[in-house]
Formats: C-alpha cells, sequence, structure tokens
C-alpha cells in the first residue's frame, strides 16, 4: 500500500517534467533574444520581427513596426531588466506558434523607474527557416 503514494507521486514529478520539441526549442532560444536584444535596445531586434508586426501593450498603446521603429530609436522606453519567468503554453498550427509566459521587467519609460510582471501571447511564423514575431500582446498583471 505505501507503495502506490511513492508511485503517484513519481508520475506526478515526470509527468509534468517538459520536454521540448526542436522547433519548441528553437522558438524559445528566439524568445531569449527577443528579450535580450529589448534589454540591451540593440537595433538587430528587428531583424526578428515580420514586417507586418503588431504589438499590443499593456497600457492599451499599439503598435506597428514603424511605430516599434520610431518609439525604440528614441530611447521612449530603455528596459534595465527583462526576466522570464514561465512558460505556460506552446502550441503549434502549420508553421505558426503561439506562446504564453511571463516576464519581469524593469526600466524606464520617460525617465521614470517602472516595475512590473507581464503575461504574454506572442504569435511566431516560420519564416525561411528563421522564426519572426508576427503578434505580441501583453497584460500586466497587477499583485
Amino acid at each position: 500500500m505505501k507503495f502506490f503514494p511513492l508511485l503517484f507521486l513519481f508520475c506526478c514529478i515526470f509527468g509534468y517534467s517538459q520536454d521540448y520539441s526542436k522547433h519548441q526549442k528553437q522558438l524559445l532560444s528566439q524568445t531569449k533574444k527577443l528579450d535580450s536584444l529589448m534589454q540591451n535596445n540593440d537595433s538587430k531586434i528587428l531583424n526578428l520581427f515580420e514586417s507586418n508586426v503588431s504589438f499590443g501593450h499593456s497600457n492599451g498603446w499599439i503598435q506597428n513596426l514603424d511605430d516599434f521603429k520610431k518609439d525604440f530609436s528614441s530611447k521612449k522606453v530603455i528596459y534595465k531588466e527583462i526576466k522570464q519567468t514561465e512558460v505556460s503554453e506552446i502550441k503549434k498550427f502549420k508553421n505558426t506558434f503561439s506562446i504564453r509566459r511571463k516576464i519581469k521587467v524593469s526600466g524606464l519609460y520617460k525617465n521614470e523607474n517602472f516595475e512590473m510582471n507581464l503575461s504574454l501571447l506572442e504569435i511566431w511564423i516560420k519564416s525561411k527557416s528563421t522564426w519572426k514575431l508576427w503578434s505580441r500582446q501583453s497584460v500586466e498583471i497587477k499583485p
């Protein structure tokens, strides 16, 4: 009888461990790269975007690629830290992946410090063997 609780515990621990496919690993690598380039205000970030990318921010602000380029180069928002805290879902449909993840961000917006936790939904499309961000929506997680 004491064997069953141990077996159940073992199944729970290993049943929830995440094994990612090759494409999921590539996608997770792209999200890490996106966060790093954003944090470092690196213009190489533009190479990660589809030409018709759309960004929905937690404050209701919506950007297209031209808006993003303008705001990014002006350093309207400067990130000090972007740290992924969770990946809750990765789904695939043909050459498209959606990923739900949470990040903790801190930085400056118009010279004012900010820190927040965000929940993200990102849509990535495989284009010429590279994953490109097509859409991103963020929602602030209030404590």
